[in-house]
Order: structure tokens, then C-alpha cells, then sequence
């Protein structure tokens, strides 16, 4: 399966020892996830993409874009393909306005039941589809309910509505697709839903049977003495709706002082436009 990483902060900051050069970097990943990788940033609000179908490891692309990035959210993938050929348009982040989705998961028995979730997916969405996989499809119906509880032009939509519409979307999905799988090893013969999705402002990552973990504060900041934004907080955990200075999503804890907390599946935890920390559990049948 795939890797993700989310970056949401306060501050513009680097991403590049999370990417590159930390001990379980999204590089080091893609060592078992080698079929292409994909990165979206936010500038002035609006996304920028930039994909390849090399492997992260070993593309000096990764390496400079890395390098050079600087925002308040960043979101990173590196693929496995299960559904779809090698591609641009098959490599995640999605991306619809201003809206962007990566996601680590399978829906089993895809090519028999792709006409049925087609098919609920409004054409409006659906005309914008390009690749083959089932998670471009599962985002823009993830997108098209959404669409129906805010407007998706709207930068800060109210949060809770956004993770109550997700919640009921996944809910929906899984009566058409079946129970998910909890078994961390993944394969193609299984269904997983884990995905982080944001629009720039806020961000709404759900563990969806493949693992996630999420972080906010470190055990001690390694810049206490020269970062100007330093609080308490950073190095403090935080409790629903509270504020922090960053979350950090990834499918697997990397090396540092990041305190990381593991999801369970069908765990919810996002962050507003405030940087007020989200969390939530939904009821999704396991096997």
C-alpha cells in the first residue's frame, strides 16, 4: 500500500528532513512504495502539485522540491499501485480546487463495482476524472457530499460539518464496498480507507484501516531558544479544541521529538482554520 504525510503549521515552514532526510523520511518509504510520489503546498491559499512516477528515493526532483518548500500546509504521498497503471494522472495528491487528497487504501473487487460507484458520484464531479484508480473516484465522492454541507469555494468551512459529512460519506461508501480490514500488512484482496484531505486552511485525516499516526507537540523543541512562536503548547499534549501550533499526520512515526499518537481505524482527527485540534471516532464495520 501507500505512505502518506500531513503537514499543517502556524508557521511557513520546511518539510525537508520529514521528506528527505529524517530516519523513516517519506523517501526512505518509498523503498516499498516505489511507484511514483506526489507533493501539494499551499501558497496565497491556492495549491501547487508536483507528481513524478519515479520512485522518491532516487528522483532528484523529490529531493529539490523538497528542499525548496515552504508553507503552512503540505501534503505528501508515495504510491503502491493496486488499481491503475503508472501514471501522472494515476499519482496522488488529488487535486479539485482547492482541495487536495491522498489516500492509502484499496477498495477490493474495484473493476466489478466501479459502475456502481460511479454512479454516485454527480456527473459534475465525475467529468473531472481523469486516471483509472479508486481513490481519485473516492475523492470526488468524498467531494460531492461534501459539496452538499458547504460550499467547497469557502476557505474555512465550519469543521465539524466537514467531519460529520466525511464520517457519513465513509459510512455510505462501506455499505456499497463491505467491511474494511484492519490487518496492517494490506493487499488488494482487502478494503482500506485511509486518507488525509485539506483545503489549504484546515485539514481532516481518517484511519481507515491501514495505520496513521498524528502529532502535535515534541517532548522537547530542539528551536526552544530561537523560535519566536514557542509556547507551552509545543511541547504539551493537546485535548479536543485546543489549540497547536502544528499537526502532523504520517502513515508511520518518523524519528525525532515528536510525541505521536496511532489512530484506530475509523478515528477522525483534523484541525480548523483556527489551528483548533478535532477528534472524533466513527462506527465503520471491521472484519
Amino acid at each position: 500500500m501507500c505512505r502518506i504525510f500531513g503537514f499543517r503549521s502556524v508557521l511557513q515552514s520546511g518539510v525537508h528532513s520529514s521528506l528527505v532526510t529524517a530516519e523513516n523520511a517519506l523517501s526512505c518509504q518509498s523503498r516499498r512504495h516505489p511507484d511514483g510520489w506526489g507533493l501539494a503546498y499551499y501558497l496565497a491559499g491556492h495549491p501547487h502539485v508536483v507528481k513524478s512516477t519515479d520512485t522518491a528515493e532516487t528522483d532528484d526532483l523529490f529531493r529539490q522540491v523538497s528542499g525548496v518548500v515552504s508553507s503552512e500546509t503540505v501534503l505528501a504521498h508515495v504510491r503502491k499501485a493496486t488499481h491503475g497503471r503508472l501514471s501522472l494522472i494515476n499519482t496522488h495528491p488529488f487535486q479539485h480546487g482547492r482541495w487536495t487528497f491522498a489516500h492509502n487504501g484499496n477498495i477490493k473487487e474495484f473493476d466489478a463495482l466501479r459502475g456502481v460507484l460511479e454512479k454516485m458520484v454527480p456527473e459534475k464531479f465525475r467529468r473531472w476524472r481523469l486516471g483509472e484508480t479508486d481513490s481519485e473516484l473516492m475523492f470526488q465522492f468524498m467531494l460531492s457530499r461534501l459539496a452538499t454541507k458547504i460550499d467547497l469555494e469557502d476557505p474555512k468551512p465550519n469543521i465539524k460539518v466537514v467531519m460529520d459529512t466525511l464520517a457519513e460519506a465513509s459510512q455510505e461508501l462501506v455499505q456499497v464496498i463491505g467491511p474494511l480490514s484492519d490487518r496492517e500488512t494490506g493487499t488488494p484482496t482487502e478494503n482500506y480507507l485511509t486518507f488525509v484531505l485539506t483545503n489549504g486552511r484546515m485539514m481532516v485525516a481518517m484511519q481507515g484501516g491501514l495505520t496513521l499516526h498524528w502529532s502535535t507537540h515534541k517532548k522537547s523543541c530542539p528551536e526552544r531558544t530561537t523560535c519566536v512562536s514557542l509556547m507551552p503548547l509545543c511541547e504539551a499534549a493537546a485535548n479536543d479544541g485546543d489549540k497547536v501550533n502544528h499537526l502532523i499526520i504520517s502513515s508511520e512515526p518518523l524519528q525525532g521529538q515528536n510525541v505521536w499518537v496511532k489512530m484506530k481505524v475509523g478515528e477522525m482527527v483534523a484541525v480548523d482554520e483556527g489551528m483548533c485540534l478535532y477528534r472524533r471516532s466513527i462506527g465503520l464495520p471491521v472484519l
